[in-house]
């Protein structure tokens, strides 16, 4: 991520306003401190920015460290996973996401606190609690270090930044249990109340609110479920548990929902992908994982709730994209392996219904009850069962048996 945005509306107005804010960090630190065992090692650098500075800011931030290929790389695999509309806008989505979101971002690799001006004056201590203790984090784990390590895997990225926030998002939790007497250790209820506070608030921002469910679910992941992961390895290992998940951390969005699957590393598979024919008239536009939350995710968006639990049946997943080098028409290749036979046979009937539902072209060529091919929106489609693993090919200018 760009910024860690902390959902709410915010910040100082006048000076006298801004001076009685940023007084509050050095007290708001200590109790963070007491709270996780880290020690703040540096004095917090601080700034207020207006929201207009902020788009501009990530514009820029964006520019810098995302290539324009990347970027439309990273659209077209959403678009041919059918988890974003065809008219999609990745880049000018993402930055009015987070402009609209955020009342406070850490910058982590500036290694320096931004809150936003505001005309109502009006102080939001829960947006400094936040970014503060990304603050803490940073100063003992290098946030910026720790990001780039979980970028070798989509999935592991994001598990990452489900590190990072959850973190963040239970120690403001604790931080404002503990006003109240109260903690998020011995109060699961409460606990599940503030870890869906970020769920709660989205109907607040009108743009997350009309984001496509994918791009809704993986920007609140990280803070809801990662708050509730954090919680689980506190519950484990006490304050060793703050260290540990940045020492140690999840490798897959399956070990941050299901715990108890990082305590005991289990480990995604790499299934097969299927062989693209003619392949030397493509190019490699990018590639990765698909994890347990994305399953989850386009389950749930075409067929429904309750078929999305098989997602936690997951073992691992994989793809690529490719585009032919004349025509630059995309392809997708896809694979996913599942616990057992019966996970992946129920799957492979899913998924005919997921490419019938995501695409207005849909004509069948071949049905059994080990292959499906025909021809979708994009070209022709060829989807097979092999034991565990169910394959697709989508976007072939022709059919292959």
């Amino acid at each position: 991520m760009f910024a860690c945005a902390a959902r709410a509306e915010p910040a100082p107005g006048n000076q006298a306003e801004k001076a009685r804010f940023f007084g509050e960090i050095a007290a708001i630190m200590a109790e963070l401190e007491e709270i996780s065992g880290l020690d703040a090692r540096a004095r917090v650098r601080y700034d207020t920015i207006t929201r207009p500075e902020l788009r501009r800011y990530l514009e820029r931030k964006i520019q810098e460290e995302v290539k324009p290929e990347e970027i439309r790389a990273d659209e077209l695999a959403l678009k041919k996973f059918g988890l974003v509309p065809p008219d999609y806008d990745l880049k000018e989505s993402t930055v009015d996401l987070l402009t609209e979101q955020a009342a406070a971002f850490y910058d982590f690799r500036a290694r320096k606190l931004f809150v936003l001006e505001s005309a109502s004056g009006a102080l939001d201590q829960i947006a400094l609690v936040h970014e503060l203790a990304h603050a803490l984090a940073d100063q003992n784990f290098r946030l910026a270090k720790f990001i780039k390590r979980g970028e070798s895997s989509d999935d592991g990225s994001l598990a990452h930044v489900a590190v990072m926030e959850g973190q963040a998002s239970w120690l403001t939790g604790e931080y404002l249990a503990r006003k109240s007497g109260q903690s998020l250790k011995t109060s699961p209820a409460l606990l599940e109340r503030m870890s869906r506070s970020a769920d709660d608030a989205a109907s607040q921002f009108p743009v997350l609110k009309s984001a496509p469910l994918y791009i809704r679910e993986t920007l609140l992941f990280p803070y809801t479920a990662g708050m509730r992961f954090q919680n689980a390895v506190l519950e484990k290992f006490d304050l060793e548990g703050f260290r540990r998940v940045f020492k140690n951390p999840p490798v897959t969005t399956q070990q941050i929902l299901h715990p108890q699957k990082y305590f005991d590393a289990v480990l995604p598979t790499k299934p097969r992908l299927p062989e693209l024919p003619e392949a030397r008239s493509y190019r490699s536009l990018t590639g990765g994982s698909v994890g347990e939350l994305d399953h989850e995710i386009l389950l749930r968006q075409y067929i429904g709730e309750d078929a999305a639990g098989l997602a936690e049946r997951w073992r691992g997943g994989s793809f690529e994209l490719f585009e032919h080098r004349k025509t630059k028409e995309a392809v997708l290749a896809y694979a996913v392996e599942w616990n057992e036979t019966s996970d992946a046979r129920r799957y492979f009937e899913l998924y005919r219904r997921i490419l019938e539902a995501k695409w207005k072209t849909f004509q069948l060529t071949e049905e059994s009850e080990a292959a499906v091919a025909g021809e979708g929106d994009g070209g022709h489609f060829r989807v097979e069962l092999i034991g565990k693993i169910v394959t697709s090919l989508e976007g072939l200018p022709s059919a292959i048996k």
